[in-house]
């Protein structure tokens, strides 16, 4: 199911999430929530929705939890996802420090709708996040070494997840941190990010 969300008033779905005026939400949902453990945090995952605004709006439709059935192939494949992603975010971590953009980039989506969000910006496109990341980056001195930190993965279904977290960059001269709220879609090869809010903490 593909739902597209353009220059909406407020929009509720099943109580839980909304489009806001303006906003863009467009996500595939293949799979029913019901799988999930009743400790899941509805909030978490609201919360962490909302920060992906404005591509990401509203994941869940009460028709669709009416309809779907969960079984033991969702729930393998949703188990399956975060060391998965684990692993994609450590591979991502390394490529960036040898000083291999292209390699940590691999980490993205190959596709126009890729976007990345920071500083006030909107960046689309995995080519232009690329020349983004190579324009700012020119260096292994401006690169340093970065690490991940306090990684929060939650699945969506089968084809989606989210991930929260800390990155932080150590240089010789500062060592710039801050949050990130990543989108990650299952693709033809693998997990892939395609949206990235990331934000800076003040010095």
């Amino acid at each position: 199911m593909l739902e597209m969300f353009r220059d909406s008033v407020a929009f509720p779905f099943s109580g839980l999430f909304y489009v806001s005026k303006g906003d863009i939400g467009r996500i595939e949902v293949y799979e029913s929530w019901l799988n999930r453990s009743p400790a899941f945090s509805m909030v978490h995952l609201k919360s962490s929705l909302m920060r992906l605004q404005p591509r990401i709006a509203s994941v869940l439709l009460s028709t669709l939890l009416a309809a779907c059935v969960s079984g033991p192939d969702s729930r393998k494949a949703t188990d399956q996802a975060v060391p998965a992603i684990q692993a994609l975010m450590e591979t991502q971590q390394a490529a960036w420090n040898r000083g291999d953009i292209e390699g940590f980039m691999d980490g993205y989506e190959r596709a126009d709708t890729t976007t990345f969000v920071s500083g006030g910006e909107i960046t689309r496109g995995w080519q232009t996040v690329l020349n983004r990341y190579k324009q700012r980056y020119s260096s292994p001195e401006a690169m340093g070494t970065l690490s991940f930190s306090e990684l929060d993965i939650q699945p969506i279904g089968t084809s989606y997840a989210i991930a929260d977290g800390r990155w932080q960059l150590r240089r010789a001269g500062d060592a710039p941190h801050g949050r990130f709220t990543l989108l990650f879609r299952q693709t033809r090869s693998g997990w892939r990010i395609i949206h990235d809010t990331t934000t800076s903490a003040a010095p």
